[in-house]
């Protein structure tokens, strides 16, 4: 009798298990497909609100001041209704520079900045910019449109399967299914953006889940299951047809409009432990030429960028920098070194590369072979091991580059790098910057030396002035002699070495920055991609100011292929009149030529400058220039 106890109770216990396991999957597979929504959450079908009333919302309350957009229909509710909600709507002439403004807004301000656009072709040509975000590690939010859930793969207008587009290039994808999921759904993308290593985030929003109820009603149930035409009968698959759809239409919209908190998810990063912070100290410490490489991610929040400023400055290490780096130490910092990298690599017994990492910039590492201890702090765990063939990290910090270097400079209390150091790398930096000079006065065969109007400008450009690099040539020589005038102050692409950023980088600085004077610095090949948004800046009242390296050719590459292949093909261009063009979308156009010594020079680079702040129009340069050698050598690929 035991045994047959023991046997029913084992039964009984088996039988409760698995009951307990069909009802946990029931539960689950009804949470899934709202079944819950269907009986317990309400419909108001009377509500004039609508999904992008929550789109919004959501972006009001993550401080979020500026969408960049290009019309579409799907995408109207989200629209207007930040309109109403008091977030500045800006219309574009391409979906690419959408994202792009989006990036620098991101980059400038700390918070998400955010893209919209119109499904299908709208996102497709989002693409190049969201990757550019993602290599860059810039956050960012990108809203696309679509086709309604109900009718995807059923041949819809601009219909195609976005979320696989875009899975591959960015940290988070969601399709929005049901109404209510809205806010949670903007809300984690936004969260996933910004934590550890920040990029870009994309959501679809079905043309369904935006409109008002009354509108997809009409759509989906458009009346009764009889044809008051035919007076026939539905048949039983038109009442299944009718029954479903209206099933969907109260899934759709279930619990759509309760009251959600829309506020900010808490943001994550990776932050170095005392004891590692101890331990780099102590290297640094008793290095007798430590130095420093920084790359774009030392700008992230939360640390300020004033904050990382000071500490490299207590901890007086000479520093080199790139990417968002740039101006972090102002305009003549006495550690900010900018020439001869190698040389110095080789004379370093401690590198720290913060924020940056050993990819081609660096020679994929291989600048950095030698005895000197090399620590690389980095968000990124890939990023920490990255081309170590080459070379060997004595430790690696999976941490936040901004904090590390804040927390670095605490614990070294009083010590200071030996001045004598970076005094030694800048005397030499300075003879390299004056033969660089004297190159500015030799007379090219034909229009005028691309660094001599470059040295112009850089005596031109205020000190309340932001720098965007958009171009291969032109803007590589810029890279040397331009100084960015204090941190967050210069934007270029990034390792993706995109060209077409100059509008949308500019878009989006300008309106952050409204008091400051925005230069982009294009090659004429790249301002082919952005200049139609000329009539983006007269219309939005945003004053940019554009100087053009017009040398008739993509430079970078020929510079290579004419030698090795003994051919210009695919390389040369027209000396256009881009300055007129400029005019013909709103802008003020100004022309540079052989005719212009340097003083006619300063004066209209000092004229476009004076118009953009007094005029508020945007203002094109068109400089002719003629061929240099200063970049001989440099790489195209």
């Amino acid at each position: 009798e035991d045994c047959e106890v023991t046997m029913f109770d084992f039964c009984l216990g088996s039988g409760v298990c698995v009951l307990a396991f069909l009802a946990t999957a029931i539960a689950v597979l009804a949470h899934y497909f709202g079944l819950f929504d269907l009986l317990f959450s309400e419909v108001d079908a009377k509500t004039k609100k609508n999904g992008g009333d929550l789109v919004a919302g959501v972006l009001k309350e993550h401080g979020v001041k500026f969408v960049f957009i290009l019309s579409g229909g799907h995408i109207s509710p989200i629209l207007v209704a930040c309109e109403q909600t008091g977030i500045r709507v800006i219309d574009t002439r391409h979906e690419v520079t959408c994202a792009f403004a989006a990036d620098a807004v991101s980059r400038l301000s700390g918070t998400i900045g955010v893209a919209c656009v119109t499904a299908g072709p709208g996102v497709t040509n989002t693409v190049t910019a969201i990757q550019n975000a993602s290599m860059a590690e810039s956050p960012l939010l990108l809203l696309g449109g679509a086709a309604a859930t109900i009718l995807k793969g059923r041949g819809a207008l601009q219909d195609i399967d976005q979320m696989s587009l875009f899975r591959p290039l960015c940290k988070y994808v969601a399709s929005v299914t049901r109404v209510r999921d809205v806010v949670p759904v903007l809300r984690k993308a936004i969260q996933v953006a910004q934590s550890g290593t920040p990029g870009p985030v994309f959501v679809e929003l079905p043309i369904d889940t935006l409109y008002p109820y009354h509108l997809v009603q009409k759509e989906l149930v458009p009346g009764g299951p009889s044809s008051a035409a035919t007076k026939k009968s539905p048949t039983l698959v038109q009442r299944v047809t009718q029954w479903y759809m209206k099933l969907y239409l109260r899934r759709l919209f279930a619990g759509a409009f309760v009251p959600r908190d829309m506020s900010p998810l808490p943001v994550s990063y990776p932050k170095a432990s005392p004891a590692q912070i101890s331990e780099c100290a102590a290297l640094v410490k008793n290095a007798k030429k430590p130095l420093f490489i920084l790359g774009s991610q030392i700008t992230l929040p939360p640390t300020s960028a004033e904050d990382v400023r000071a500490a490299l400055e207590k901890m007086g290490a000479p520093c080199f920098l790139g990417g968002m780096s740039r101006g972090i130490l102002g305009k003549n910092s006495p550690i900010h070194i900018r020439q001869n990298r190698r040389d110095a690599v080789k004379e370093a017994d401690v590198i720290l590369m913060v924020g940056a990492i050993a990819d081609f910039r660096m020679s994929y590492g291989r600048i950095l072979t030698g005895r000197s201890k090399k620590v690389i702090v980095n968000r990124k765990k890939e990023n920490l091991k990255l081309n170590t063939l080459f070379y060997t990290p004595y430790r690696t910090y999976l941490a936040d580059p901004g904090s590390f270097l804040v927390d670095l400079a605490r614990a070294m209390g009083d010590h200071q790098c030996d001045p004598e150091w970076p005094d030694a790398l800048k005397q030499k930096d300075n003879k390299k910057e004056s033969d660089n000079l004297k190159k500015a006065e030799q007379v090219p065969e034909q229009h005028l030396n691309p660094l001599k109007v470059l040295h112009i400008a850089e005596e031109v450009m205020s000190e309340n002035s932001i720098i965007v690099a958009d171009g291969g040539d032109f803007v590589g020589s810029a890279a040397y002699i331009l100084r960015p005038r204090g941190p967050l102050r210069w934007l270029d692409p990034g390792p993706f070495g995109t060209l077409g950023v100059g509008g949308g980088f500019a878009l989006g600085a300008k309106l952050c920055r409204p008091d400051a004077d925005v230069w982009i610095v294009y090659g004429d090949g790249s301002l082919g991609y952005s200049v139609a948004e000329f009539d983006t800046f007269a219309r939005h009242g945003t004053p940019v100011i554009a100087l053009i390296g017009n040398d008739a050719c993509w430079s970078q590459i020929a510079r290579e292929q004419v030698p090795m292949f003994g051919s210009g093909v695919g390389c040369m261009l027209a000396y256009c009149n881009y300055e007129t063009v400029a005019e013909g979308y709103g802008g003020e156009g100004l022309r540079l030529d052989r005719s212009h010594g340097s003083e006619d020079i300063k004066s209209t680079l000092i004229l476009a400058q004076e118009k953009s702040r007094k005029e508020k129009r945007p203002v094109l340069v068109n400089c002719l220039i003629g061929k240099s050698d200063f970049r001989q050598g440099s790489i195209s690929v």
